[in-house]
């Protein structure tokens, strides 16, 4: 809805990948053109890139992804300052994961900015199914976006659903809770073995093995990456994890969804076992 307010032919939006997809590829069916500015090989992002980028193609929609999805990474209060300082558009900041990390932009939101915060229920209240979110905003932003919003655009059902969820807040938090305390768990243990390992802010980590670049044969003899390699050893062995190839910058990087412990230990084990084998 905000894109279908705010961005559209002759317009430019701004996403600085890798991030969320589904930014770009919406932005490009409103007819917009989409400009890409440039992460730091960590992935982190820095304030003048933000600058630069926003400074130079003047977007109509600017998105920041925080924490970042696939990396896991908090954008800085300052990054998100220089977005709203260098552009005369709209600032998006997506935060689907940010109740896994301690810093949000929700202070940031206020009637005289044009930033508003998007969250879901999909996360946090493992609600991916029924297709809830909602937006912190400005009134006047709200009233643009209602003004250009699809008829019938959330159900009955789903209004009950998301209602029904407030009255569990204390459950729902306490499930984040052993989300990041697992989180941390995993970085640890991964973190010892032959991998790269992204700290995470979200209920996800990033990760890549040693020697990635590095060609391997799979079982039908085609030659594969070192990630996807390891992606095919950890399904051998039941454990599914995301192949994250496909996204800018990310070649030979797997993410894995944080689960329970005992879920966590299953891929601990594989992940090794995997990673024994390939030595």
């Amino acid at each position: 809805t905000l894109l279908l307010a705010y961005s559209g032919a002759g317009r430019k939006v701004v996403t600085f990948e890798p991030t969320y997809q589904l930014h770009s590829h919406i932005a490009r069916i409103s007819g917009a053109t989409v400009v890409s500015g440039n992460r730091n090989a960590d992935f982190t992002l820095d304030a003048a890139e933000v600058r630069r980028v926003c400074t130079q193609h003047q977007p109509s929609v600017t998105f920041l992804c925080s924490p970042n999805n696939p990396t896991g990474l908090v954008e800085s209060p300052e990054v998100v300052q220089a977005a709203i300082e260098s552009t005369p558009g709209i600032v998006l900041v997506d935060e689907a994961y940010a109740q896994f990390s301690p810093h949000s932009a929700l202070s940031l939101v206020r009637e005289d900015a044009r930033v508003a915060v998007s969250r879901t229920y999909s996360k946090t209240w493992s609600m991916a199914a029924a297709r809830l979110g909602y937006l912190i905003a400005p009134k006047w932003m709200i009233a643009d976006l209602e003004s250009v919003a699809l008829p019938y655009r959330v159900d009955a059902l789903k209004q009950a659903a998301g209602r029904a969820a407030l009255r569990h807040v204390a459950q729902m938090e306490a499930a984040v809770r052993e989300v990041v305390t697992q989180r941390e768990r995993l970085v640890a243990a991964m973190s010892k073995l032959p991998l790269t390992v992204w700290p995470s802010q979200a209920n996800f980590i990033l990760f890549r093995p040693a020697g990635a670049g590095v060609g391997a044969r799979s079982g039908t003899g085609k030659e594969v990456g070192a990630g996807r390699a390891l992606w095919q050893a950890l399904l051998d062995q039941s454990v599914l994890v995301r192949d994250c190839s496909s996204w800018d910058g990310l070649t030979d990087c797997l993410r894995v969804t944080v689960g329970t412990a005992e879920e966590n230990d299953a891929f601990l084990t594989a992940l090794q076992t995997a990673l024994q084998a390939r030595d």
